[in-house]
């Protein structure tokens, strides 16, 4: 299956304390991590509100901007050329190709316009997803409405979960380890099993 690859990188990092889409962790900046998983996209592009020449893809900014995470979802879809798009954060490190090829399997015999993964907690993990690019207006009016829950699209694109106890074994109990704070990758327990 042909699809978009967008990687998200439009937050401010107030928690994390400095850029995290450039912060080198194992000797790459935590975007160029994602972006690799997605090498197997027919496109790949970053959703920011800065520049980032160093990545080498392009970039667009938020079409409607001030819709936080939703606003980066929705300019993925406007600008995706494929009809399926995989969204992901930037700050995900632990996606992979084999993790997005799972996921485009499911997205290929789905009749749901969304394909989302379910984390351990038992939340849904909407920056790490497939989704169908005519769900761009559904994102629109629903930024427009000044309702920017991810879970909301999610539900109106009646989207299939893939259960974590699928994805756990294949790929790993930190899989959605996400950097919200500078912590979570520095002198913590992922630094010290990476050695």
């Amino acid at each position: 299956m042909e699809f978009s690859g967008a990687v998200l990188a439009g937050g401010r990092s107030e928690r994390f304390g400095q850029d995290k889409a450039r912060f080198v962790w194992r000797g790459r900046p935590l975007a160029e991590h994602v972006l690799a998983s997605l090498a197997r996209a027919g496109e790949r592009f970053l959703v920011a509100n800065r520049p980032y020449p160093e990545f080498g893809v392009p970039v667009h900014a938020d079409v409607i901007p001030g819709g936080d995470s939703l606003s980066g979802l929705h300019s993925a879809l406007v600008h995706a050329r494929f009809d399926w798009v995989a969204v992901a954060a930037c700050d995900l490190p632990y996606l992979s190709p084999e993790y997005w090829a799972f996921m485009s399997r499911a997205a290929g015999r789905t009749h749901a316009r969304a394909v989302v993964a379910e984390g351990p907690t038992g939340w849904i993990e909407p920056l790490a997803a497939f989704y169908r690019k005519d769900l761009e207006p559904a994102a629109r009016t629903q930024l427009e409405a000044g309702d920017l829950f991810l879970k909301h699209l999610v539900e109106a694109a009646e989207a299939e979960i893939v259960p974590w106890s699928e994805l756990a074994p294949r790929f790993g109990a930190r899989l959605f380890l996400n950097a919200n704070r500078l912590e979570d990758l520095v002198g913590g327990a992922d630094e010290q099993a990476s050695g």
